[in-house]
C-alpha cells in the first residue's frame, strides 16, 4: 500500500482534490479500468480470470477462493482475500480505504463494499475520506448488503441480504435492515 495513502486512512484526514496524492489515485484507477473491463467483457478460463484477478489487486488469489463474474472496483490494489472465500456475481468493491476479506467469507451477488467517503462541506466535497472495511473470518454477507467505510463485520456474523451496515457488526451477531441493527447475537 502507498505510503501517502496508507497515512489519509490511518489519520482520517481528507485527500483534497488536486493533490498530488489525489492524482496519483487516478492514474492507479486508469490502469485498473481496463483490466476490470477486460475481465467481464471476455471470455475468462479459470486461470485467466485468476491471473487477471490478480493483476488488479496486486497480491496472488489462493486457488480455494472463488470470484464469480461480473466483478467490479475501480482501485483494486486494497484488496486483501483470504482463502475459501465465495464471492458472488456483480459485487462492488470501493477499495482505496482498504478492503480485508478473511478465510471462509461468503459474499452476496450485489454486494457492495465501500471504503471511501467524501466531506460533508461543499468546499471540501470533491476530497476523498478513506476507511478500511474488515471482514472476518467466516462471515456471511448477504445479497444486495452494502458495508459502509469504516465498518468492520465480526467473526460468523451475518449480514442480512438488503441491509446498510453503518457500524460495526459484532462477532456471532445477526443483522438486518436499513440502516443493519442487531437480530440475534449468539
Amino acid at each position: 500500500m502507498d505510503l501517502n495513502i496508507k497515512n489519509f486512512i490511518e489519520t482520517g484526514q481528507v485527500i483534497k482534490s488536486g493533490a498530488a496524492v489525489y492524482e496519483y489515485i487516478h492514474e492507479i484507477t486508469a490502469e485498473t479500468l481496463p483490466l476490470v473491463e477486460e475481465l467481464n467483457t471476455n471470455l475468462q478460463t479459470t486461470a485467466s480470470k485468476k491471473a487477471l484477478l490478480e493483476k488488479i489487486m496486486g497480491k496472488k488469489l489462493d486457488d480455494s477462493t472463488s470470484v464469480a463474474l461480473p466483478f467490479r472496483t475501480d482501485f483494486g490494489r486494497h484488496i486483501s482475500i483470504g482463502k475459501e472465500v465465495f464471492i458472488n456475481t456483480d459485487v462492488l468493491m470501493v477499495d482505496l480505504g482498504s478492503i480485508t476479506i478473511e478465510d471462509k467469507v461468503l459474499i452476496g451477488s450485489r454486494a457492495m463494499l465501500i471504503s471511501v467517503n467524501h466531506p460533508q462541506e461543499p468546499e471540501l466535497r470533491r476530497g476523498l475520506i478513506l476507511k478500511p472495511v474488515h471482514i472476518k473470518k467466516n462471515a456471511w454477507i448477504g445479497e444486495g448488503a452494502t458495508i459502509l467505510p469504516g465498518v468492520t463485520v465480526g467473526e460468523n456474523a451475518i449480514v442480512g441480504a438488503g441491509s446498510l451496515v453503518t457500524k460495526d457488526v459484532p462477532d456471532n451477531a445477526t443483522v438486518v435492515g436499513v440502516p443493519a441493527k442487531v437480530i440475534k447475537q449468539d
